[in-house]
C-alpha cells in the first residue's frame, strides 16, 4: 500500500509539475484586442442539424457581430428533421449576409460535421482570408470575431480557437462539466499546444478561426472527412505542415455554448461519442488508460480510507493535490472549491463513459451522435 501510495503522488507531482502547468486556466482571452489597420474578411460556417431550440439565438449573434471588415455567414442545415433552416432565414431578418445550404446525404468515410462543412466551403466565397467553424448551439459576444481575428493577425496564428464555456447550471452539469474542460485540459495542455515548438495541437470545435491558406495549404476538410476528434486533428494537421506554424487555444467567457444537459445522459452522449476514437480504438490503451486514472483518481481516496499510517498520509497528499488542480476550473465556472474533494467520484464516472464508448465501437455504434453512427475507423 505505501508503493501505491508513493507511486500515486509521483503521479500528481508530475501532473501538477510536468503537464504544462495545464491546472492553472491561464491561457484565456481576458487580453484587449488591439486594432488593426486592415480588418480581413471572414466567412462563418455553422453546420446545424436539428438545432431549432439554438439557431435563431446562435444567427442573431453572429450577425450582430461589431466586426469592421467584411462578414458573410452560412448556416448548412444538415438534414434537419426540425425547422432549423426557416428559423435561421426567419432570425437573419433579410439579412443577405446570411446564406442557408441544404445539406446532402453524407457519402462514406465522412462524420457529419465535415461534410456539411465541406459543402458549405463549396458554396461560400473561395477567397476570404479567414474562416470561422463554430457551431450551431454556440453563442458569440459582440466583440467575439473582432477579437480572433485581431489574435491571429498579431500573433501570426494559422488557427486560432476558444474553448465555448459550457452551459454549468442544471445538477448533472455542475458535477460533470467543469471535469471535462478539466481532462480536456490535462489530455492537451494548452501552453504546449499553444508552442510552436512542440508537436502537441489542439483546438476546441465550437469556436476555430483559420487563415484561409494554411488551412488549404493542410488540404482543407477533406484531409479529416473521418475524424471523429475533428478538432484537435485539424490542429495537428495545420500545426505540422510547415516547422514553426503557430496556433492558439484558449479559454474565454465571450463565447458559450448553449446546449443543456439537464441530466448526465446528455454529458455521457457526449464523451462517449469520442473516448474510443481518442485512444485510437486500441483495447491496449483502453485497459492502460483505465489503469492509470485508477491510480491517479480512485487509489489516493482507497488509501486515505483503508490504508495504513504511511498509505494513508500519501494518499492524502495525493488527495489533496488532485483538489487543488481542480481549483481553478471550480473558479472559472464559480462553483465552491469544496467540490473537488468529489473529482475521484466525477472520474470513475468518465472511467465509466469511456468504457462504454468502446463497447458502442464494438456493437458497430461508434461515434452516435443525433441517431446517426460515425464512420468505421481506418484498418488497424
Amino acid at each position: 500500500m505505501i508503493w501505491l501510495g508513493a507511486a500515486a503522488l509521483l503521479a500528481w507531482l508530475v501532473l501538477l509539475l510536468g503537464r504544462g502547468m495545464f491546472w492553472l486556466c491561464r491561457e484565456n482571452d481576458a487580453q484587449a484586442a488591439p486594432d488593426l489597420l486592415h480588418w480581413p474578411d471572414v466567412t462563418i460556417l455553422v453546420p446545424a442539424r436539428d438545432e431549432a431550440e439554438t439557431i435563431a439565438t446562435v444567427v442573431q449573434a453572429l450577425l450582430a457581430q461589431d466586426y469592421p471588415g467584411g462578414l458573410a455567414l452560412w448556416v448548412v442545415d444538415d438534414r434537419s428533421g426540425d425547422d432549423t433552416a426557416a428559423l435561421a432565414r426567419a432570425a437573419a431578418g433579410g439579412d443577405a449576409r446570411l446564406q442557408v445550404v441544404t445539406g446532402r446525404d453524407r457519402p462514406p468515410g465522412w462524420t457529419g460535421k465535415l461534410w456539411a462543412l465541406q459543402q458549405g466551403l463549396a458554396a461560400a466565397n473561395p477567397t476570404t482570408a479567414y474562416l470561422l467553424f463554430t457551431d450551431a448551439d454556440i453563442h458569440h459576444a459582440p466583440d467575439s470575431l473582432r477579437r480572433l481575428v485581431a489574435r491571429a493577425e498579431t500573433g501570426g496564428y494559422a488557427l486560432t480557437s476558444l474553448m465555448a464555456k459550457l452551459r454549468c447550471e442544471s445538477r448533472a452539469e455542475r458535477w460533470f462539466i467543469p471535469a471535462f474542460i478539466y481532462f480536456f485540459q490535462m489530455l492537451y495542455p494548452f501552453r504546449w499546444a499553444n508552442d510552436p515548438a512542440r508537436r502537441m495541437a489542439a483546438a476546441a470545435g465550437g469556436c476555430v478561426l483559420l487563415r484561409r491558406a494554411d488551412f488549404e495549404a493542410a488540404g482543407g476538410v477533406a484531409a479529416i472527412r473521418g475524424a471523429m476528434i475533428d478538432d484537435c486533428t485539424l490542429a495537428a494537421a495545420i500545426k505540422r505542415q510547415r516547422p514553426g506554424t503557430r496556433i492558439w487555444l484558449g479559454l474565454t467567457e465571450r463565447v458559450v455554448s448553449l446546449r443543456a444537459c439537464p441530466n448526465i445522459e446528455p454529458i455521457r452522449r457526449m464523451v462517449a461519442r469520442s473516448a474510443y476514437a481518442q485512444l485510437r480504438y486500441s483495447p491496449a490503451l483502453l485497459l492502460g488508460m483505465l489503469l492509470a486514472l485508477t491510480l491517479v483518481f480512485l487509489v489516493p481516496p482507497a488509501l486515505t480510507w483503508w490504508g495504513s499510517f504511511w498509505a494513508r498520509l500519501l494518499g492524502l497528499a495525493a488527495w489533496l493535490g488532485m483538489v487543488l488542480s481542480f481549483v481553478p476550473v471550480l473558479r472559472f465556472y464559480r462553483l465552491p472549491v469544496w467540490r473537488g474533494v468529489a473529482l475521484p467520484v466525477v472520474a470513475m464516472f468518465y472511467m465509466l463513459f469511456t468504457l462504454d464508448s468502446a463497447i458502442a465501437q464494438h456493437r458497430g455504434q461508434g461515434g452516435m451522435w443525433k441517431g446517426e453512427a460515425g464512420p468505421a475507423p481506418p484498418p488497424g
